[in-house]
């Protein structure tokens, strides 16, 4: 039976439900006395099986005969156990609960059987959010900057410091100022305003959730690995919670965020020891971690309009980022926007290209190779690690998808502290 083939008298039922409690995502009574949820301790037993008799109370129509002994709410969360495919997929809002889905969730779906109502808004937020990402990332290939806001939220952490949020990290701190016109986040504004539309969408989601799913989606969109992602990200309060630029020690600016090119500001005399200042000293990766890392740039561009750190900008693409390029791993057209200079000619393709073709980076004055980029082929640690991706696709990803998910954790604090999984 659809949804929409359920008797009138059931439609009634629910809107009782809706009625009674349009605010809250747990739907006060029934819903909570069902899931034996702790979310509100206001709530006693007279008020809950007083929505029960509420329920019972109402006529159901079931094959043209009326009932009034069983309610038209249990009688979809039947049809849901039989059929799961006949419940809607989209979730609640707070402002538009669906008791039929939150019956399945909460006592029917095996996944979902442990959560209290809260957790199971985010849960069941966060799988309709990954399919929205997904169709907006392959109709707009956005995946290149919603990889780089994730990175660079997370790109504060530093091991060093225990408290949160001062530790930074993967905390929702580069949606607000000051941390957003740091230099090295120059154009992510534009990232931030793609992400506000699903965060208004999903207001359930906290910010460092969204912008962790975007980047990880945006890999896979790509044609990378799957990232076994973990959420339930708790935001930092406000921008007070930022932390300053000047705040870690060793680095001048930009809270330790990584330079392209020297100067850099730890204060290091060549591109591998900037790395490693950056990413082991400061986060707390290894040698292979950074190297894995670092492929990332098999995606995405810099820009003259932004870091200055290519003649390339909006008005003036290179040959691999006109309008007219193929650069999607699916070999169909479009690029988003024209224009910077990428790493690699298929710079919408996530594989090990960075690694097997960076001699053509190195000699096309179209393509970008910075001393960063150098560094690993020139490290002989870092190179052990160059040449195995150079190699090995497969290792690559592995490695990538392992170094990916401990960015995407770095000083975040999560709620339920064990996280949520999808």
């Amino acid at each position: 039976m659809s949804r929409t083939s359920t008797s009138t008298s059931m439609a009634h039922s629910s809107q009782r439900s809706r009625q009674s409690d349009t605010a809250s995502p747990s739907l006060k009574g029934l819903v909570t006395c069902g899931s034996r949820s702790q979310t509100s301790s206001s709530r006693d037993a007279a008020s809950c099986w007083g929505s029960v008799v509420e329920v019972l109370r109402c006529p159901v129509e079931a094959a043209g005969i009326f009932c009034f002994a069983v309610p038209g709410s249990l009688l979809d969360c039947l049809r849901a156990w039989c059929n799961p495919k006949s419940i809607s997929h989209k979730p609640w809002t707070k402002h538009e609960p669906d008791v039929h889905e939150y019956y399945y969730g909460m006592f029917l779906s095996s996944g979902s059987a442990h959560m209290d109502s809260d957790t199971y808004l985010v849960h069941a937020s966060l799988k309709a959010l990954h399919q929205d990402l997904k169709t907006f990332i392959n109709k707009n290939n956005a995946g290149p900057i919603l990889i780089r806001i994730a990175w660079h939220d997370s790109g504060t952490f530093d091991q060093r410091i225990k408290s949160w949020p001062e530790c930074g990290g993967a905390n929702g701190a580069i949606i607000h100022e000051p941390e957003m016109s740091f230099g090295a986040n120059a154009g992510l504004t534009k990232a931030r305003a793609y992400l506000k539309e699903f965060k208004d969408k999903y207001p359930a989601v906290s910010w460092a959730d969204l912008i962790q799913m975007a980047s990880a989606t945006a890999v896979e969109c790509m044609g990378g690995p799957k990232i076994d992602m973990k959420y339930g990200r708790v935001d930092v309060p406000g921008p007070e919670a930022c932390v300053p630029g000047d705040s870690r020690e060793g680095f001048k600016t930009h809270a330790g965020l990584p330079d392209a090119m020297p100067p850099f500001g730890c204060g290091a005399k060549d591109a591998a020891t900037h790395l490693r200042n950056v990413f082991s000293k400061k986060m707390g990766f290894t040698d292979k971690d950074i190297v894995a890392l670092s492929g990332a740039h098999t995606v995405g561009r810099a820009f003259k309009d932004r870091s200055g750190a290519c003649p390339f900008g909006y008005a003036n693409p290179s040959k691999y980022t006109k309008d007219d390029c193929i650069a999607r791993h699916d070999n169909r057209k479009g690029v988003g926007m024209p224009g910077g200079c990428s790493w690699t000619k298929n710079w919408l393709t996530f594989d090990n290209s960075y690694y097997k073709d960076y001699k053509v980076s190195t000699e096309d004055k179209d393509l970008l190779w910075f001393p960063t980029d150098a560094a690993l082929h020139e490290d002989p640690e870092f190179n052990k690690t160059f040449q195995l991706f150079a190699k090995d696709q497969k290792e690559f990803f592995k490695a990538y998808a392992a170094a990916h998910k401990k960015l995407s954790e770095l000083g975040s604090k999560f709620s339920p502290e064990k996280g949520i999984t999808l």
